[in-house]
């Protein structure tokens, strides 16, 4: 073994050694990456996508989009595409063209607290209702905000107690209410029912705002028709992930809120632009990169690629219970459930464990040969134990066999 394959990492790229061995570093970080691609099923990044021509043309210089999307100034930017991607996620949505505004973030965290931030300027009174469920950047932006959290149970699925919500609610109706739903949860990827929201702030006749974390499934359910931002949903935000469902080679985001719900923003002088966004200075390349795939595959490029996901996550599932292990699924998810695998299976395959429950994930690009040697390893492993609450599978979606 050559003195390159056995320093640590750790201590190549200690920046007190001399020299420093930038190669290595970087081949140590590439190989890394590269044993683990092959069991990486339990994060939700797509891997089927080519990224390959905007790294090689773009990569080597800064794309800052500085200020509002709409703004015109600046050295490099991509603007122009950053538009192209808010247009087409938004209509994407049916998210009305005359109440729409939204930027390419550095994630679902950014967008969520961007959607959160304004709701809590219109509202600062309102309190923020979110379930035991959703992502852990919600309980901090919350904190960051300085606002009052209200926490609401959720079901065994993971989808929100709507009758909890109206308890909750109830108790503080006198208070303007901003609840955020999840469009795809971290474990099981359930869906909140944002009609079933509406229904209860209506019926306690509490105004507030509406948001939805739809980093993973945003963009899939939107394709399917089941997500909208019409006005009769109720809607008034989203944010949504790149990095996931699209598969990009950096973490960002787009976060849409409706236009009316903004608050007056300030105009800095020295970069003569509109200071709308959290982070001011943005990462050009991202909104360069999110265009490109939209560009090169369109809606029916998307929705296959989904479909796809969708029919593999099914076969995984009958896998699964075939080896013993009751495993299920939502209807439209890509996440699959089952109970907590042993240890040397969880860290092989890279699994998401919430005590008794792990996951894996069924994204575009993982295949039918890496679920088959993921159920061999389990199966080899130890014998199945049972699922906290173990259910009948309830999609629609037919069950392909394995493609021969």
């Amino acid at each position: 073994m050559s003195s390159r394959q056995s320093l640590s990492l750790a201590d190549a790229a200690d920046l007190s050694r001399e020299p420093i061995d930038v190669t290595a570093v970087l081949d140590h970080l590439i190989r890394e990456a590269d044993a683990a691609a092959a069991t990486s099923i339990g994060f939700p990044g797509a891997v089927d996508l080519d990224y390959g021509e905007v790294m090689t043309r773009l990569g080597n210089r800064l794309w800052n989009n500085i200020g509002d999307p709409a703004d015109l100034g600046g050295v490099a930017h991509t603007r122009v595409l950053e538009r192209a991607v808010i247009a087409w996620v938004a209509d994407t949505l049916a998210m009305p063209p005359n109440d729409r505004w939204g930027y390419v973030t550095t994630g679902g965290t950014e967008g969520n607290l961007s959607a959160l931030h304004t709701a809590h300027h219109r509202h600062p009174t309102a309190r923020i209702y979110y379930s035991t469920a959703a992502h852990y950047s919600i309980p901090k932006i919350v904190h960051m905000l300085g606002a009052r959290g209200v926490v609401v149970n959720a079901d065994a699925d993971g989808e929100m107690d709507y009758a909890h919500l109206a308890a909750q609610v109830s108790r503080r109706r006198r208070w303007p209410a901003i609840v955020v739903a999840t469009a795809g949860t971290t474990l099981t990827e359930a869906v909140d029912d944002t009609t079933a929201i509406r229904a209860v702030l209506d019926e306690h006749q509490v105004t507030g705002h509406l948001h939805v974390d739809a980093a993973l499934s945003g963009i899939p359910l939107a394709l399917d028709g089941r997500l909208r931002l019409d006005d009769d949903s109720g809607i008034s935000s989203i944010a949504i992930s790149g990095h996931k469902f699209l598969g990009l080679p950096t973490p960002c985001g787009v976060v849409l809120i409706r236009d009316h719900a903004r608050h007056t923003v300030s105009h800095i002088a020295y970069t003569a632009t509109l200071d709308t966004t959290i982070t001011g200075s943005r990462c050009g390349l991202a909104a360069a990169l999110l265009w490109h795939a939209i560009a090169t595959h369109g809606h029916e490029g998307h929705r296959w690629r989904a479909t796809q996901a969708r029919r593999l996550a099914a076969y995984t599932v009958d896998q699964l219970n075939a080896a013993g292990w009751p495993a299920w699924r939502h209807p439209h998810a890509f996440t699959v459930v089952l109970p907590t695998p042993p240890e040397q299976v969880r860290k092989k395959w890279l699994l998401a464990t919430d005590g008794a429950t792990s996951h894996l994930i069924c994204m575009p690009g993982v295949t039918y040969g890496q679920v088959d040697a993921f159920v061999a390893d389990l199966s080899a492993a130890a014998a199945p134990r049972l699922i906290p609450r173990p259910r009948a599978r309830r999609d629609g979606l037919s069950t392909p066999s394995r493609p021969l």
